[in-house]
């Protein structure tokens, strides 16, 4: 008589089991990807540096918590620093300054100085308007108004963003807008945590399934969403460490330039009649038409012919008037 085997049956009932909440699990990989991202970020940073979120924090005195001194030419969001909390900072300044030209080389040697770099700077003239004036028979003046303008993207240490932002205020003529984003992601980071001890225990689930086709196509899907996170994460390193600045400088007024060239129209009139070639030209194209009908009467000849042959003869055939006699 045949006896079920009931501890097989339940090992089978549990690798379903498994295998169903995995299923379920890999469907929320979008989430999970920026998630754990986050939290391997966390990880890298706190071994370099001890804890990013607190190590070199300060107190930041308000109702809430406590705040630190900055400059008065600056926001405080460049420059904050709140326990327990991690931003991701980012600046936009748009500003008209004296000239760009020297601004724009001492905005770059700051972010140097700062330990950043420049991503694009796109400085470039705006002509108003154009004009040609004659001074002499040979010569011109080329006359342009225009405006110098610049567009700058920067990466700089979140730390010195501060420090970046006060050196370019002190560049400014007039500032048109300056917007400061200091993006709080710290209930990210706590929710990251919770999603990777979720993506540690599925990774040990499928550990304890048997070799098959299931496994190796759940392997492969971590493995892929693994390296996807991987490649976030240094995205996410990145913006945690460095601030974007974008920048837009210009000038207010207009600047002319008077660049000496050659007066094309008094060349153009040199040029442009002479009688004696005219009519020497003249001369030699009446020789060459006269030549033109010659050969063109040469080739329709027969018909030349044919018509005056018909001419002869209806002129031949044509009767002749008789006179009326005279009176006698």
């Amino acid at each position: 008589m045949f006896t079920p085997d009931f501890q097989a049956l339940q090992k089978i009932q549990r690798e379903l089991w498994i295998k169903q909440k995995l299923k379920i699990n890999i469907m929320k990989t979008t989430y999970i990807r920026f998630s754990l991202a986050t939290v391997l970020l966390l990880g890298i940073y706190s071994c370099k540096k001890g804890e990013v979120a607190s190590s070199d924090m300060e107190a930041y005195a308000n109702a809430d918590s406590a705040a630190i001194a900055v400059s008065d030419s600056i926001s405080s969001v460049a420059t904050m620093k709140v326990k327990d909390k991690q931003f991701i900072k980012n600046a936009d300044v748009n500003m008209e300054v004296k000239d760009v030209y020297e601004t724009t080389i001492s905005i770059e040697k700051s972010v140097q100085e700062l330990g950043g770099f420049v991503t694009i700077s796109n400085l470039q003239s705006n002509v108003i308007s154009e004009d040609t004036y004659n001074t002499s028979d040979e010569n011109a003046v080329l006359v342009k108004k225009y405006q110098t303008e610049n567009r700058m993207q920067l990466r700089v240490p979140t730390e010195r963003l501060g420090e970046l932002l006060t050196k370019i205020n002190d560049k400014k003529l007039f500032l048109n807008s300056r917007q400061i984003n200091a993006e709080d992601i710290t209930s990210s980071i706590k929710y990251a945590q919770l999603e990777s001890k979720r993506i540690e225990k599925n990774s040990k689930n499928i550990s304890e399934l048997k070799s098959n086709k299931d496994k190796v196509e759940l392997d492969n899907e971590n493995m892929a969403e693994d390296n996807q996170q991987q490649l976030a994460n240094m995205d996410v390193t990145d913006n945690l460490k460095y601030s974007t600045v974008d920048i837009y400088i210009k000038e207010p007024k207009i600047r002319v330039a008077e660049i000496a060239i050659t007066n094309t129209k008094s060349i153009d009139d040199k040029y442009k009649f002479d009688f004696f070639y005219s009519a020497k030209s003249a001369f030699v194209e009446g020789y060459y038409l006269i030549q033109k009908i010659f050969v063109g009467l040469i080739t329709i000849w027969p018909i030349l012919l044919i018509g005056a042959a018909v001419f002869y003869f209806a002129r031949k055939r044509k009767p002749v008037k008789k006179q009326p006699d005279a009176e006698a």
